[in-house]
């Protein structure tokens, strides 16, 4: 494990990952493309301003990459799914098809719980034999359902590859930072009046736990959430403001306006995304306890806290 590659080295993840991998003596380079810079600066990366779709496997030869981290995914919703959908499809196929000419044979990928979809009968928690049904009219879910059967066909058709797949529930820490970070930070929160309890995983556990997975080379799929749940009226509260629920047909058709129209101080996301705190979809961390020994350093709740007080805090110094 001396020579990593990263795509989306700049995204949320791939920063927090390069810095963790920067300080291990055992990694002598990363390499990461990204269609920006980093904004930290590390003695060991390489960075190409490059999109994932473009072909890398020269790029892996020459840097004697060892093993691929996949992250590059188009997170935040887009109005062109077109787009959407062929950043994150074809990005995929490209590494997957890079890896193959360069005989990079270690893969980690990053998918997400959400592969699972939003169903009101999904099982709870969800295991890894639980079925990926995604959701067909959100792009990011269904993207996910659909690059994990990539990789499924990836491994069968090249079984000398060790690829590693990651179904984290949501991720946060002190910089968490998407649309529904920016959503719940509002003074009042529009949600619909029926939500679920929530999981998350912190991002130092998630980092640890690819690190673990790239010392080891290990193959399969693991869940990764962190113990516990908590309620939306407890996080909106805890961040100090105030939640306005509606029932879900007003929300609806609010959220149906405001995405139309681009108004992004009140929805930065499609209607079918509010799926996601209507019904369960924590998952089960059973299999990566037993087959890698992790143990998580906070529980859903710790990470919460963590974003709550970095938020808080950040507000009482807007405040001076």
């Amino acid at each position: 494990m001396e020579n990593i590659f990263i795509t989306g080295v700049s995204g949320y993840i791939g920063q927090k990952l390069l810095a963790f991998l920067d300080g291990k003596p055992e990694v002598q380079k990363i390499v990461g493309i990204d269609i920006r810079a980093p904004s930290i600066k590390t003695g060991k990366l390489v960075f190409y301003r490059k999109d994932v779709r473009e072909p890398v496997g020269d790029l892996l030869l020459q840097h004697g990459i060892d093993a691929v981290v996949h992250l590059a995914y188009v997170v935040p919703p887009l109005h062109d799914k077109s787009l959407m959908e062929d950043v994150n499809i074809g990005g995929t196929k490209n590494i997957l098809a890079s890896c193959l000419k360069s005989q990079v044979k270690q893969i980690v990928y990053t998918s997400s719980a959400t592969a699972y979809g939003f169903h009101a009968d999904n099982d709870n928690p969800l295991t890894e034999d639980s079925p990926l049904r995604g959701n067909a009219d959100f792009v990011y879910s269904k993207n996910k359902k659909e690059i994990e059967g990539l990789f499924s066909r990836f491994s069968k058709d090249n079984p000398g590859y060790t690829v590693s797949i990651l179904r984290p529930s949501f991720v946060a820490g002190p910089v968490f930072d998407n649309p529904l970070a920016r959503h719940m930070k509002k003074k009042f929160v529009l949600l619909p009046s029926a939500t679920t309890p929530f999981q998350y995983v912190h991002e130092d556990d998630l980092i640890e736990i690819i690190y673990l997975l790239l010392q080891r080379r290990v193959n399969g799929i693991f869940n990764v959430g962190a113990d516990g749940t908590i309620t939306f009226p407890e996080m909106i509260k805890l961040l100090g403001n105030i939640m306005v629920p509606l029932p879900f047909t007003i929300m609806g058709l609010l959220n149906n306006v405001a995405w139309y129209l681009r108004l992004s101080f009140i929805s930065e996301f499609p209607t079918p995304a509010l799926n996601m705190v209507r019904f369960p979809w924590a998952v089960s961390s059973e299999k990566l306890t037993a087959e890698l020994g992790y143990r998580y350093r906070y529980t859903t709740r710790e990470t919460f806290l963590d974003f709550a007080g970095a938020f808080k805090k950040g507000r009482r110094r807007g405040k001076r």
